[in-house]
C-alpha cells in the first residue's frame, strides 16, 4: 500500500510540475529609445529590463510561470511609441508596461493606457507623469522637483543665491524649468538669467556669454545627452569659473564621455547607483545596487546606470505585484498601488493612492565628476 501510495504521489507531482510548465507565460510589455537621440536612456533600460527578466525566469518565474518581455523601440518619438503601446495591448495583450524611456513618449501613451485599463511604469522623470496622480500609470525615475531640491538645497549650503538656468526645450526640459522657477523663493534662489537651447543644438556659446555676462554665481543645465555635454565643453573655452550643476538627466558615464575634461567638477543629483560601492554597509539600496551593477556588467561588460535601474525597478516592481496578486491587470494596478517600502535601484519606493511617484528627496544624492569617476558630494 505505501508503495502504491508514493508512486500516486510522485504522479501528482508529475503532473502540477507539467501543468506549471504548460501554464501560459505572463506577457510584459516595454516601450524603450533602443535607437535616436535617447538610446542613452533606452538601450541600458532594454538590457536591463531582459536581464532581470532572464533571472527571474532561471529561478523558476513568477508563481511557476515565465515571464516574456515584448519590447518595441519607439526611437523617442511619441508618434512610435503610441503606436506601439497600441500593439503591444491589442495585439500582444500585454499584463502591464514598462516604459517608456522619455516624458514626452510617456504623456503621449498615458491616454491610450487609461482607456484600456492597462498599468505603465514609466521609466521618465517628468512630474506632470504622476501629478494628478492617474489610475493606471506609476513611474521609477526621481521627479524633476526632487532632482531641483536637492540642487538647491547644495547652493544655499554654500550660500549661493543668484543663478542662472538653461534649459533644453523638451518635454523633460519644460517640467525642469517650471520646478527651477517654482521652487526658487522657497530657497531664497534668484533666476537671474533664464535661457533655452534645443536638442539638436550643437553650439550654446550665445547662451553661455550671456550667462557670463550677468551677476550669476552658479549655472544650472537642465537636459539629456548630447547637449549638456556640449554646454560643458562651450562653458570651459569661454573660462566660466562658477559652479555648473547638470540635472538627473545625465546620470551615466556617457556624459562624462562626450563632455571630457570639462566634465571635471561638474555636479549633479543622481540615484546611488553611480557611487554604489562608496555608500555604507547600513544603507539600504545598497545589496540591490551592488548585485545590479555586478550583474550588468557580467552581462554586458559595462557599468549598470542610472537609466537602467529605472528599469530594474519597474520589473521587480511587477514581479512583487504579480506575486501578490495575480497576473490580471486590475490586480498588478492595485498591488503596485499597495507596494511600501521597496528599496530598489532608484529609492525606497512607498506608492498610495494620492501618490504614483513613491519617492521623496532622499532617493537622490550629490555627485561630483573628479578624475573622470562620479564622487559622492558630501
Amino acid at each position: 500500500m505505501r508503495r502504491i501510495a508514493l508512486f500516486a504521489l510522485s504522479i501528482v507531482t508529475m503532473l502540477s510540475a507539467t501543468s506549471a510548465l504548460a501554464a501560459p507565460a505572463i506577457k510584459i510589455g516595454a516601450l524603450f529609445a533602443v535607437s535616436g537621440p535617447a538610446s542613452f536612456l533606452g538601450e541600458p533600460e532594454r538590457n536591463t529590463a531582459q536581464m532581470v527578466v532572464d533571472e527571474i525566469n532561471r529561478a523558476g518565474g513568477v508563481k511557476g510561470r515565465m515571464l516574456q518581455l515584448v519590447v518595441y523601440d519607439t526611437q523617442g518619438d511619441a508618434t512610435k511609441a503610441v503606436q506601439a503601446a497600441t500593439r503591444l495591448i491589442k495585439e500582444d495583450k500585454v499584463a502591464a508596461i514598462i516604459g517608456p524611456s522619455t516624458t514626452g513618449d510617456t504623456m503621449a501613451v498615458i491616454p491610450l493606457v487609461e482607456r484600456a485599463q492597462i498599468p505603465l511604469i514609466s521609466c521618465a522623470a517628468g512630474i506632470k507623469i504622476t501629478e494628478p496622480v492617474k489610475k493606471w500609470v506609476f513611474k521609477t525615475a526621481q521627479n524633476d522637483s526632487l532632482a531641483v531640491a536637492r540642487i538647491y538645497d547644495d547652493l544655499k549650503r554654500r550660500n549661493i543665491r543668484k543663478v542662472s538656468i538653461l534649459t533644453v526645450s523638451d518635454s523633460f526640459g519644460s517640467s525642469g524649468r517650471e520646478q527651477l522657477k517654482a521652487q526658487a523663493a522657497r530657497y531664497g534662489i534668484q533666476i537671474v538669467s533664464d535661457d533655452t537651447y534645443g536638442p539638436k543644438d550643437t553650439d550654446m556659446t550665445s547662451q553661455l556669454t550671456k550667462i557670463r555676462g550677468s551677476r550669476a554665481q552658479a549655472m544650472i543645465c537642465w537636459g539629456t545627452n548630447p547637449g549638456p555635454a556640449v554646454i560643458a565643453r562651450n562653458a570651459r573655452q569661454l573660462g566660466l569659473r562658477f559652479p555648473i550643476y547638470m540635472s538627473h538627466g545625465v546620470s551615466s558615464k556617457k556624459f562624462i564621455e562626450l563632455a571630457g575634461d570639462a566634465a571635471e567638477g561638474i555636479i549633479l543629483p543622481s540615484g546611488r547607483v553611480l557611487v554604489a560601492d562608496r555608500l555604507p554597509n547600513s544603507d539600504r539600496q545598497k545589496k540591490s545596487l551592488i548585485s545590479f551593477v555586478k550583474d550588468y556588467q557580467r552581462h554586458y561588460r559595462a557599468e549598470g546606470d542610472h537609466f537602467g535601474g529605472h528599469a530594474w525597478d519597474a520589473v521587480m516592481l511587477l514581479k512583487g505585484a504579480i506575486e501578490r496578486g495575480g497576473d490580471s491587470p486590475a490586480a498588478i494596478r492595485n498591488q503596485l498601488e499597495n507596494t511600501r517600502n521597496f528599496a530598489g535601484i532608484g529609492g525606497v519606493f512607498s506608492y498610495t493612492p494620492r501618490d504614483h511617484a513613491g519617492l521623496n528627496k532622499d532617493a537622490f544624492v550629490l555627485v561630483e565628476v573628479k578624475k573622470k569617476d562620479w564622487v559622492l558630494v558630501k
